[in-house]
């Protein structure tokens, strides 16, 4: 993954280590999200993900009496809430109960690229001259783990699982980058931790509707399905969407979206070792065509700068002692 460096060329170990647990954390997620998926439905599972992440880091905020975020930043935080905490999490849930996580993590992986080209436009960070390539083969890449899923390649073992999952997968996508790009405004005026329990916060709001849903689910689920969902809202939510905000106050959107490029390889591996799931080979090739179009999309380009804003209050890496 691309390190994080400071104004002055250094690298901020510190905000490297945190990208490190977000990258970890999230891989996980994928692989406990398809199984907490055969007992709950996405909008139920996203809201118990988020209750949980929303009582850790208000818990948190509270103990460290940061207060509200200044109103400068509840533009951020309101969108990045919506679409990422949101919408990205029902759409994710759903694509996972069609196409098994390893493939959902690819699919998803499409989300940097698209915040280089976001990032570029409405941040302002400049566009890497290789930017179009990357979308060319990234998109086709996409295609081409459509076609495999939907079993219109006669391919034995890549499943026959309905196109809608891979579409699902691809609108998990965009939100993701859209909420990154929404949020790294945000963190100009309020802290790591401001920011993510406040985005966690409006994105439960947004699931609520799903409450009666989620009550009758856990009702009659099991435990280890429940103890899923809380894990997924204190791990890879509470302490993971932290950790990424804390790195991404100090560096650029598009260097921060290049540093997923790992999760779906780390996906797959526990995928196979948790859940005995393997995508099949065109799959998995239509998979590495997106992750080679991303990779293109980085590559070749002038270094980005450093953002010239200052940096954001300093909070701890992860809320507590706690973590998609």
């Amino acid at each position: 993954m691309e390190q994080t460096i400071t104004s002055d060329g250094r690298v901020d170990r510190r905000a490297l280590a945190a990208v490190g647990v977000t990258v970890l954390l999230w891989a996980s997620a994928f692989v406990a999200i398809r199984d907490a998926a055969q007992y709950f439905a996405p909008g139920a599972l996203a809201l118990g993900r988020l209750l949980a992440g929303s009582v850790v880091l208000g818990v948190i905020w509270l103990a460290r009496r940061e207060g509200l975020p200044p109103r400068a930043a509840w533009p951020g935080i309101l969108t990045s809430g919506i679409l990422w905490f949101g919408l990205y999490m029902v759409a994710l849930n759903w694509g996972e109960q069609e196409v098994d996580a390893g493939t959902a993590a690819m699919v998803v992986n499409i989300g940097p690229m698209l915040i280089v080209l976001l990032g570029g436009w409405l941040l302002k960070e400049g566009f890497p001259s290789r930017l179009m390539a990357g979308m060319v083969v990234s998109f086709a890449g996409a295609v081409v783990v459509g076609i495999s899923m939907s079993g219109g390649a006669g391919v034995p073992g890549d499943g026959g699982a309905p196109i809608v999952g891979v579409l699902l997968c691809l609108l998990a996508a965009v939100t993701y980058a859209a909420g990154v790009v929404s949020q790294k405004p945000a963190l100009r005026h309020a802290s790591a931790l401001q920011v993510t329990t406040f985005g966690c916060f409006v994105g439960t709001v947004a699931c609520l509707p799903f409450a009666g849903q989620l009550v009758s689910q856990v009702a009659v689920a099991p435990l280890p399905a429940t103890l899923n969902v809380v894990y997924l809202g204190v791990f890879p939510t509470a302490l993971a969407f932290t950790t990424w905000a804390y790195a991404l106050a100090r560096t650029t959107a598009g260097r921060m979206g290049a540093t997923t490029y790992i999760v779906p390889a780390l996906v797959v591996l526990m995928s196979w070792a948790v859940l005995s799931e393997v995508p099949g080979w065109l799959t998995l090739a239509g998979g590495l065509l997106c992750l080679a179009g991303v990779a293109v999309s980085r590559g070749g380009g002038r270094r980005s700068p450093a953002p010239d804003v200052p940096p954001a209050p300093d909070v701890p890496p992860a809320p507590g002692t706690a973590s998609r």
